[in-house]
């Protein structure tokens, strides 16, 4: 943001003040996830591990995802594939591989735990910390801001010139309300509630991220952004899926209902 240092230096090196804030992100992120699959009764042990595999497979994934979108540019720097401080990461890219090995972990460290029922827990803690993340991170990085605007609530950001819609902090209160609304169906639906947080949480989080991208992002017809839109419409599709598989049947609704 303008006027925010996005860098500074401690002797020869270069920190970045965005990846202090993704830092703080993901630790509280960890620990609230950490404390509902607790309150889950799931075994938090290999939890620590996973997070790690999770967070070193996101990185790779979402430097991988930028790199292919970005071929033209990588293909004459060969050398700055590797160079991630100097930026570079497609979210989605992460996501997807991120939740590859998520998903084959938790079948190795919690194979007698249902799947959604893991996942219920852990998905309200990644909203959370996605929303914090975006107001800590890209708020303070270089081209942080959305398309030009003459709007009172554009801010001015660092490499980009004008008032810019002020996307990450749109995204965070999106995702902040997206947060609340799971815990909220959590708390009116706890008898029967297996899968819904996971459905609910992939739609809503799927479809509003496309459509930032489509309608604040304004590069509809860049590669990397196609892509984001039709990962997010992917992610709400399979999370239609899940509450089609876990959806409450006649005969749970019955006896979980409270007699008049």
């Amino acid at each position: 943001m303008s006027g925010f240092p996005t860098s500074f230096h401690v002797g020869p090196l270069v920190f970045h003040t965005y990846g202090f804030g993704l830092a703080i992100a993901f630790y509280v992120a960890f620990i609230y996830a950490r404390r509902r699959l607790r309150r889950a009764d799931v075994n938090v042990e290999p939890f620590t591990r996973y997070t790690v595999w999770l967070i070193v497979s996101g990185l790779v994934g979402a430097r991988l995802a930028n790199i292919a979108t970005n071929w033209s540019y990588y293909s004459g720097h060969l050398g700055r594939m590797i160079a991630v401080w100097q930026g570079g990461l497609a979210s989605f890219g992460g996501i997807a591989l991120a939740l590859v090995v998520g998903l084959i972990l938790q079948r190795r460290w919690w194979p007698k735990t249902q799947l959604t029922r893991f996942t219920d827990a852990l998905v309200p803690a990644l909203i959370a910390g996605w929303a914090l993340g975006r107001v800590l991170g890209p708020q303070f990085m270089v081209d942080g801001g959305g398309h030009l605007t003459n709007q009172w609530f554009g801010l001015h950001y660092a490499g980009q010139v004008g008032k810019r819609v002020p996307v990450p902090l749109i995204q965070g209160a999106e995702d902040a309300l997206l947060w609340l609304a799971l815990l909220g169906v959590e708390k009116t639906r706890r008898t029967y509630t297996v899968g819904v947080v996971t459905g609910i949480g992939m739609i809503v989080w799927g479809l509003v991220r496309a459509l930032d991208e489509r309608l604040l992002l304004g590069q509809e017809s860049h590669s990397g952004s196609i892509g984001v839109q039709l990962a997010g419409i992917a992610l709400a599709v399979a999370g239609v899926i899940t509450l089609i598989v876990h959806r409450p049947r006649h005969a749970e609704l019955s006896t979980t209902s409270t007699p008049s």
